[in-house]
C-alpha cells in the first residue's frame, strides 16, 4: 500500500464553478478540498482572505510569546495582516486590489504588506515561517487555475 492509498481523498475532485470577482473577472479556484462539496457554491474571496488571516493569526500565536502588552498585540495584529495579505497574494495569485477589498484595505496597503514580508524574509526564522504558511494555505486552498492580474 502506498501512502497516497492509505489516506483516501474526503470528497472526489468536482470541477468547480467560476466565481465573478468585483473587478467582474471571473476566477476558478478549482477547491477539490473539505471546503467544496459536489453541487456547493464555491468559497468566496472574501471567506478565503478570511480564512488565510485567522490560519496566520492562530500559527503565530502558537509559536510567539503568549503574554503581550496592548502596544504589541496591536503590531501582531498588523503582522498577521501583511503576512495574510502576502500569503493571499503570493501563494493564491490572487490581486492586489481584490485582497484590499477583502481586507477593507486599499491596493497600496497590500503592495506594502508584500514589500514589508518580502524584505522580512532574509531572516531565515521568519522565512521558514512565511513558506510554512504557503505550504498550508496552498494545502487548504489549492491554486487557482488563473487569477485578475494587478
Amino acid at each position: 500500500m502506498t501512502p497516497d492509498e492509505s489516506f483516501p481523498p474526503l470528497l472526489a475532485a468536482q470541477p468547480s464553478t467560476p466565481r465573478e470577482t468585483p473587478a467582474g473577472l471571473s476566477v476558478d479556484w478549482g477547491l477539490s478540498g473539505p471546503l467544496s462539496c459536489p453541487g456547493s457554491r464555491p468559497v468566496p474571496l472574501k471567506s478565503v482572505c478570511r480564512i488565510v488571516r485567522q490560519i496566520v493569526g492562530e500559527l503565530v500565536l502558537l509559536f510567539g510569546d503568549r503574554v503581550l502588552v496592548r502596544r504589541d498585540r496591536r503590531r501582531l495584529a498588523c503582522h498577521v495582516r501583511q503576512i495574510s495579505m502576502y500569503v493571499c497574494h503570493v501563494a493564491l495569485r490572487i490581486s492586489q486590489s481584490d485582497i484590499g477589498d477583502a481586507f477593507g484595505r486599499d491596493r497600496t496597503t497590500v503592495g506594502h504588506a508584500c514589500h514589508v514580508v518580502e524584505d522580512r524574509r532574509d531572516d531565515p526564522v521568519f522565512d521558514d515561517f512565511v513558506s510554512a504558511m504557503e505550504r498550508v494555505v496552498t494545502a487548504v486552498f489549492g491554486t487557482p487555475e488563473f487569477a485578475s492580474d494587478d
